[in-house]
């Protein structure tokens, strides 16, 4: 798992507990895994089209700093699948885990369209190709 996005927790996050709220989580883990389809898929157009179950292990509080982990499992015809794990920065422990989130790479019109992608590509293969 690579992590890639830092958030910082502050008060706007919590939930009534005192916790990281986990609509503000959920949030920024569809931003993150929005914009890892975009640079994997080469297109400013995707949707999130299913989330497996969310397990929240840990919560957050005040003051933590998460990292956000998101890896491709598969490539569909239309669509790519990943993982997410997101834990403190500082304890490495576990705050939520979701074994599968999947987008789908869209036309103009809003129809899933073939993407004809079949492996992650990494940041180093995106500096080559601007060489």
């Amino acid at each position: 798992m690579n992590f890639h996005t830092r958030k910082w927790i502050k008060p706007e996050d919590l939930n009534p507990n005192g916790g990281l709220f986990g609509g503000s989580l959920l949030k920024w883990i569809d931003e993150e895994a929005a914009i890892y389809a975009i640079v994997q898929l080469e297109n400013p157009k995707v949707v999130t089209k299913y989330m497996s179950e969310i397990n929240f292990v840990s919560s957050g509080k005040l003051g933590d700093i998460i990292e956000l982990g998101i890896t491709a499992t598969s490539f569909g015809s239309t669509s790519i699948t990943m993982c997410c794990e997101v834990r403190n920065k500082i304890t490495r422990k576990s705050i939520l885990t979701i074994d599968k989130i999947v987008f789908v790479n869209i036309n103009d019109y809003g129809e899933p369209t073939p993407h004809g992608k079949t492996k992650i590509k990494y940041i180093e293969e995106q500096f080559d190709d601007l060489v």
